[in-house]
């Protein structure tokens, strides 16, 4: 189950953090590192850092994008040192921990760490399902990336030790089947002239954030895609130039 639990860094500036993260992970039993282009990987200071936990960094896997590192999993969870109103449920790193261990029984999951100066941007908030917010002192909250990264996974490993976590009550799709059901999405609202393109709005963004938050089932998910499909198959139908034959039968009947 833990193998099914992915920790993905953006744009990591700091190499050292890097090897710090790998050291958090391995002391509570993660090991799959996902790294979206680091400023600078590998290095000897990531190395260093990591300690004992090198092996996590020789099978890091590095992607150009988010999009690529989370295609894979059914839930994808925001970090963040403030408490955004981006209007997606949020968790204490103690719940987090219990709802990632129910739902990597089942199928991969992530979780996003930011850059260290200013976090995770709104679009790529935008693609999560929820987000975990790691309360602390409103002084000075904003905590280093690496030991955010510990106490999310130590909670996570204390879910794990006490098989203390949210069942899964369905199977989820896949982000990237998500994915796909908003390029379809767009698509129908702009043939149905429900969006116009010089006009569109943030229509598109909380239409996104609804469905993340509403987190529809598979089969949920199929039956919102057959509605797209007969809805492009209406619209097609409904423009399509009458033939000869139904112009001669028009024109009798009128006669």
């Amino acid at each position: 189950m833990l193998n099914n639990i992915r920790i993905v860094l953006i744009n990591t500036f700091h190499p050292g953090n890097i090897g710090a993260a790998a050291r958090a992970m391995k002391n509570m039993g993660l090991s799959q590192l996902y790294l979206v282009e680091p400023r600078i990987y590998p290095d000897a200071e990531a190395d260093a850092r990591a300690a004992g936990a090198k092996d996590l960094l020789d099978s890091a896997i590095v992607v150009d994008s988010l999009d690529a590192a989370i295609a894979d999993c059914q839930l994808v969870i925001g970090t963040s040192a403030r408490n955004r109103t981006f209007d997606l449920p949020i968790f204490d790193a103690h719940d987090c921990a219990r709802k990632v261990v129910g739902e990597a029984q089942q199928g991969n999951v992530a979780i996003i760490f930011g850059r260290e100066t200013m976090g995770l941007h709104n679009s790529e908030l935008q693609k999560c399902n929820y987000h975990v917010y790691i309360p602390a002192n409103p002084e000075y909250p904003v905590l280093n990336v690496s030991a955010a990264i510990q106490l999310v996974c130590y909670e996570i490993w204390q879910a794990h030790l006490k098989q203390d976590f949210i069942p899964q009550q369905a199977p989820y799709p896949l982000t990237e089947d998500m994915e796909r059901f908003y390029t379809h999405l767009e698509s129908a609202l702009h043939k149905t002239r429900f969006i116009i393109p010089q006009h569109q709005g943030k229509v598109l963004d909380k239409l996104r954030r609804f469905f993340n938050r509403s987190r529809p089932e598979r089969t949920e998910l199929n039956m919102l895609r057959g509605i797209l499909s007969s809805i492009d198959e209406t619209v097609t139908r409904l423009s399509a130039p009458q033939n000869t034959t139904d112009k001669q039968q028009d024109k009798g009947s009128d006669q």
